[in-house]
């Protein structure tokens, strides 16, 4: 495993880590507790030690498998958690100091943790960035034991430049892969100038960038990628990047003209998002072993070619610029 140093948390991380939307089960599946305990485990036999979860995945279940497989543990561990989007409807109004804080506290009490290494607020409505009292919250939490660092978990480039306004943010999530290149251009030079760490969150794209989806693939009827294509339940970009299925399709097969040989492209497309310094860690989920073990193989994947690097940018430029990069 590599490490990178996460932002101004000084957390050496691995930069393969581990998110746990769908951990244990795949999604819109029941939290299976045993399998994610084995997933978890795993990941951190391989060296993995940055776990991202939410208090809202699995209703509290994912905070409290990560927290006693931790606690289980001998290496050190650094947990991430969220919080906000408990609160409905998810709006600027509901947003309150005492909400945050027993949110804070639950998260303590549903993983069995003394201190949360880092607290992320969880894709707040955009209105909460103008508020400094929500994010004042956290230098009394901190001062408190109850977290070690703070950060935010963002839909849009424009929202993750709001955030790190405030100097107590110390890491930001985001969105970033072959898919969706504008935080590259417009947001990493300036987390770089406030040493903020980045972490990368849906780097395949809900699974589009792995190269084993088709036109004949069927999702259930409870998995985002079935029902969340307009966005009907949450941000659209969340699912497969805000990108068209098709439009995704065709340009997978693209993408695998650049890499021949290659069905599986999980690794490349986890490369590729390490191929940016700027990158403290990448989060792709797993619901299996099986998933995780493919994850990791990019730890050994040869770095991309600049030829590589500049046909994934054609492809962008072509087919899903104009997509999405105007949106997020």
């Amino acid at each position: 495993m590599n490490y990178r140093i996460l932002g101004k948390t000084g957390f050496k991380v691995s930069e393969i880590s581990l998110g746990t939307w769908q951990v244990g089960g795949r999604w819109g599946d029941p939290f299976n507790e045993s399998n994610a305990e084995s997933i978890l485990n795993a990941a951190m036999d391989a060296g993995i030690n940055f776990i991202d979860t939410a208090d809202v995945y699995g209703n509290g279940l994912s905070e409290k498998t990560v927290g006693r497989v931790v606690r289980q543990r001998s290496e050190r561990i650094y947990v991430a958690t969220k919080c906000g989007r408990r609160l409905s409807p998810h709006n600027n109004q509901v947003y309150t100091v005492e909400a945050l804080r027993k949110f804070v506290e639950d998260s303590l009490i549903n993983s069995g943790l003394d201190t949360l290494d880092l607290i992320q607020l969880h894709c707040p409505p955009p209105e909460v960035y103008g508020r400094p009292e929500i994010f004042g919250l956290f230098d009394r939490l901190k001062e408190e034991g109850k977290i070690l660092h703070m950060g935010v978990s963002v839909e849009k480039v424009e929202e993750a430049l709001q955030a790190i306004k405030f100097d107590n943010v110390t890491t930001v999530q985001i969105i970033f892969n072959m898919f969706r290149h504008k935080p590259a251009s417009e947001f990493f030079p300036e987390a770089g100038k406030k040493d903020v760490g980045i972490i990368v969150r849906v780097p395949l794209a809900s699974g589009l960038l792995t190269g084993l989806y088709s036109k004949e693939t069927r999702f259930g009827r409870a998995d985002h990628r079935y029902f969340n294509r307009n966005g009907a339940m949450f941000d659209k970009g969340e699912t497969f990047s805000g990108v068209d299925y098709t439009t995704g399709l065709e340009a997978v097969e693209e993408i695998r003209k650049l890499f021949p040989g290659r069905e599986n492209l999980a690794p490349i497309a986890l490369k590729w998002v390490l191929m940016f310094g700027e990158v403290g860690c990448v989060i792709p989920g797993a619901s299996s072993e099986k998933q995780l073990v493919s994850n990791l193989k990019a730890v050994d994947e040869m770095a991309l070619t600049p030829e590589q690097m500049e046909g994934v940018a054609r492809i962008y430029e072509t087919r899903i610029r104009d997509l999405v990069h105007h949106l997020w």
